[in-house]
């Protein structure tokens, strides 16, 4: 029985829930979620398990809202997925990563800021810190439909983060990532979930779960065939692991006699530890960046962005950004004078004339007759000959 302040503390609570896929005439296609009771707990990673086809994408869109449930309950921050207050408090990434090919990842960011309504300065340093912490920060700029997929992946992980969402839901987070990318996307949910964050995590991929979840359901069928904490699940009854030094063999041959004589079996075999591909990769790789080998791929991840590990934005940065782009209020009619036109500045050209116009003109006579030089000429060359009247012709 859940109490009351238990309920205050489940961000999802589903009992009984079923989703049936109908066609056209309203019959049975498929059932898709068969009465799955599960609840997810604030400030912890939870594990959805199971092969392709087994309900995990089907139960993320009924938690989402983008799905209608056939049967059941189903509350997310105790109210109904459809309702629209909740949609800011949650951040997702799909399993595919759709992304507008001719935007470059900041255009991207800022678009999905947009939608949560963030002020123009808030988009620019999340997006800045979002493209640092998932390696792209010297790839902002570049369209997205020149990535890669492990690079439209970690885009796609910024973008779930862009409006700092208290429940986090990553479906397949870690598909088309290399090894380093999956290692960092590990330590980043569990840095947030310290942080607070209650997260979703769908995969297929059990490692990935093993390390990081706090509790978890493996799914068949549309239905929970297993679910607990890690080592609730994972604990082997049956056997005991002793880790010492290295034994000589004497030694070895000393405690078989002793497990014969006392618990009536042997050794079952002897193996020098092992290093996992992961940890030796990534040791390749840290060589490799010491050695200052070139690479176009992603960078390896920044620290985690300073908004999601509750740093709150710089007020004071925002109230500045508003002062300088508001526009100023247009002055009253009753105070609107008409302003005087004043030449342009280039027009050097048209002042010299002006000014040679408004002096005193003198009258040019010839000293030959044949020869005389009509004023009016030389008005035409100074530009305002038709303000000034003719003199006389030739011969005057």
């Amino acid at each position: 029985m859940v109490t009351v302040d238990e309920n205050q503390d489940l961000v999802v609570e589903a009992t009984g829930l079923v989703k049936v896929f109908s066609d056209f005439w309203m019959r049975s296609k498929a059932r898709a979620v068969d009465g799955i009771d599960f609840t997810i707990r604030r400030h912890e990673i939870f594990g959805l398990l199971g092969p392709n086809g087994s309900g995990k994408s089907t139960t993320i869109k009924l938690i989402l809202g983008l799905l209608r449930k056939t049967r059941g309950k189903l509350t997310v921050f105790g109210r109904d997925p459809s309702d629209v207050s909740i949609k800011r408090r949650i951040g997702y990434l799909p399993e595919e990563s759709y992304m507008y090919r001719f935007l470059n990842a900041e255009e991207t960011l800022d678009y999905y800021g947009r939608v949560f309504g963030l002020r123009r300065s808030v988009r620019r340093r999340r997006t800045e810190e979002l493209l640092e912490m998932v390696g792209l920060g010297g790839a902002g700029h570049r369209p997205v439909g020149e990535y890669s997929k492990g690079m439209t992946r970690r885009l796609g992980i910024a973008q779930a983060l862009i409006n700092d969402p208290e429940f986090l839901i990553l479906d397949e987070p870690t598909s088309g990532l290399d090894p380093i990318g999956t290692r960092q996307m590990k330590d980043l949910l569990v840095d947030l979930r310290q942080r607070g964050k209650t997260i979703l995590l769908s995969s297929h991929l059990l490692a990935d779960v093993e390390d990081v979840c706090d509790r978890m359901v493996i799914l068949y069928g549309g239905r929970i065939r297993a679910e607990g904490t890690g080592d609730e699940l994972l604990h082997d009854t049956t056997q005991t692991t002793i880790r010492t030094g290295k034994l000589r063999p004497e030694t070895l041959a000393e405690l078989e006699r002793v497990l014969v004589s006392r618990e009536g079996f042997g050794i079952d075999g002897v193996e020098l530890p092992r290093q996992r591909l992961e940890e030796f990769f990534l040791q390749i790789v840290e060589r490799a960046r010491a050695e200052q080998a070139a690479t176009s791929g992603a960078a390896a991840g920044g620290p985690t962005a300073k908004f999601l590990m509750g740093e709150a934005d710089a007020e004071g940065e925002d109230l500045i950004e508003g002062l300088v782009h508001a526009e100023a209020p247009p002055p009253a009619a009753a105070s609107v004078r008409p302003a005087t036109p004043e030449p342009p500045k280039e027009d050097v050209l048209g002042d010299l004339l002006n000014e040679k116009s408004a002096a005193p003109r003198p009258v040019v006579k010839s000293t030959e007759p044949s020869k005389s030089v009509d004023s009016s000429v030389i008005e035409g060359l100074l530009g305002d000959g038709e303000d000034q009247p003719r003199k006389g012709g030739h011969g005057a």
